[in-house]
Parts: C-alpha cells; structure tokens; sequence
C-alpha cells in the first residue's frame, strides 16, 4: 500500500472518528441537563427573538451547555416557528430536548396561577378571594357552587347531599395551580377531585361502620374546624359534640350562630341565642342542617375519629388559642370567669 493511500485512510479514519464523537456529543449534550441540581429561573422569551437570540440567551442563564446543540436541535425538529414569547419557569436540571419542547409547547407561566383555600373558609370567603385574584367571576362561582352542573359528573362522596343545597363543605381546602382562563366549574372540580382523593376508602368504610353519612362528618367536621383553633384540640371537641348527639343535648356552638349571623363572635349574647335558625345550634338538638364553612383534613379526621373524654364543656383562651376543657358545667363556669374576663 503506497504512502498516498494510507493518507487517505487515516483521513478517512479521523473524519470518521471525529464524526463519531460530533454525533456521540450531540445526542449527548440534548439529552442531558447541564446540571442534576439548580434552582428554577424564570426566563423570558421576547416578542420577535429567533433561534440564535434565545439559544444566546438560554446559555448566558446557563440553562444549556451549548448554543450549537440547541439550535442544531430546533432547527432538526422544524420548531424554529414555534418557538413562543413568554415568561417560563425553567431549570439547569433540564435537558435542551425538555426545555425546546416547554418552548415550542407554549408552557407560559402567566397562564396559570397559585391559589390557596384556607381551612375554614366559607364559600362567599372562596368567592371573595377569587374575585380578588380576578379568577372567575362572583356569580358563575356562586351557581357552579349550587350543585347543579358538577352533580352529573358522579362524585360518589355527594351522593347523600340534599337536592339544592350548597357545595358549603366539600370545597377542600389546599393550594391549587389552575389556569387564569379556568371556569368556575373548573376550579370547583379541581377541589371536589381533592376533596375525593383525600378521603380515603378506609376512612369512607369507617364513616359506615359508625353508621353516619359522609355529609354528616362533613357537616362536623365544618363545626369542629371553627371551634378548634389547634389541630391536636380537634378530636377532643369532636368527641364531646358527638356525644352531646348521643345523649341527647344541644351542640351549643357558638360557631354556628356565627354562620347565621355572618360574624366571627366567640361568645354570643343572650339575645343572639334566641334567634329562630335551625344553624342555632343552642336551640335545636343534633347536627345543623348542612357545614358552615370548608373543613381541611384535620377536622375531617377528627370528625371521623373522635377521642372518647369524660369532657363536657370546653372554651377557647382567646390570647393563644389553647381549648381549656371540664367536665362538669361548675368547672366550665370557673373557667369562663378565668380565662374570659
């Protein structure tokens, strides 16, 4: 073999060689993040930036390993045209595969919104916050809350709600991420589906076996989260207002007058007591009509689970929240005149 033939060879070899590693360093380098850690980074695309100004940009955030790759990517996938002005959430974590397909896909933070439910709340509460956060409008929220339209899609846990009444109760709370175009059906399935998903079949059987109705725990469970101000106070409270149940007494929940009465008063006056709604839970015996607000996952556990006490009576220390609980009406009565005045 003459000289000139293995030049030719050993070119061959190289430009195969260092094709090789091009293509090994490619299908690498979009494949990969730049980082397996790093914190998320809001990044912009503007109105009217190509290929090159959003690779250069990508890498000056350091968000990618190499302009090349990205655009050699972009341009081997036709997504130069797709590429959409934004503001995304990204991170080195990503790969340039990842992060081109959040971009051509049009993931743009400001399309979507946090928002967060707070235990307790009620539904003109839910309705408030979300007018405030320009969401859905007050009435469109009110009627989905009605439990017309979303009854049809079958949630089981709904099947012994009355015929008209509220969704008061069901709405869980948490935070949720929903789109700024969202309905109000739409948010309201979002906390119905939660709703679903945290009462879990062991808890529905339990719910059976003590022979009462999942409206019924949720109805306690909305009384049991306004009268207890600490979660670890809340099975305590539930046992006493069930047993009340039992033997027959008045709930005497001040909680529920304050529904009726759209306050936020812990002790009510004599006048208030005689007012004529079955939420007056000082005159009429056994559980009110329907809740009085939207339970979280505490009260509903507690609801559920109460702890058996040879309490009767309790009251809540309005400097830190701490129920002081008695057995015998006197008791009650000498904490009162302790711990309220």
């Amino acid at each position: 073999m003459n000289k000139a033939i293995k030049i030719v060879l050993a070119i061959i070899a190289l430009i195969s060689a260092c094709g090789f590693y091009f293509i090994f360093s490619y299908y690498r380098g979009i494949n990969y993040p730049i980082s397996k850690t790093g914190q998320e980074k809001i990044f912009i695309v503007s109105k009217g930036e190509g290929v090159n100004d959003i690779s250069e940009n990508l890498s000056d955030a350091g968000l990618i390993r190499s302009m090349n790759y990205f655009e050699i990517y972009i341009w081997r996938q036709n997504l130069e045209k797709k590429l959409q002005a934004g503001q995304y959430v990204l991170s080195p974590k990503l790969s340039i595969k990842e992060i081109a397909g959040i971009l051509a896909g049009g993931k743009i933070l400001s399309k979507e919104i946090d928002i967060k439910i707070i235990e307790g709340w009620r539904v003109k509460d839910i309705v408030s916050y979300l007018k405030e956060k320009e969401l859905v409008k007050e009435e469109d929220f009110i009627n989905a809350a009605k439990n017309n339209e979303l009854r049809i899609r079958n949630y089981e846990f709904l099947n012994k709600l009355p015929v008209g009444k509220s969704l008061e109760g069901f709405l869980f709370p948490d935070t949720y991420r929903v789109f700024k175009d969202s309905s109000a059906t739409d948010v309201i399935g979002k906390m119905l589906d939660n709703f679903g998903s945290k009462l879990t079949g062991k808890m529905r059987d339990d719910i059976g076996k003590n022979e009462k109705t999942i409206y019924e725990i949720v109805i306690m469970a909305s009384i049991v989260e306004k009268e207890a101000k600490k979660p670890e106070d809340m099975e305590i409270i539930s046992g006493i207002f069930w047993n009340r149940i039992k033997t027959g007494q008045a709930l005497q929940s001040d909680a529920t007058l304050s529904y009726v009465l759209n306050d936020k008063i812990d002790a009510h006056t004599l006048e208030d007591l005689k007012i004529d709604s079955p939420y007056n839970s000082y005159k009429y015996k056994g559980l009110p009509p329907g809740p009085i607000c939207n339970p979280g996952l505490n009260a509903i556990k507690a609801a559920i689970y109460p702890k058996e006490t040879d309490y009767n009576f309790f009251l809540t220390k309005p400097d830190t929240g701490e129920a002081i609980f008695s057995k015998t009406y006197a008791e009650h009565l000498k904490n009162k005149n302790k711990f309220l005045k």
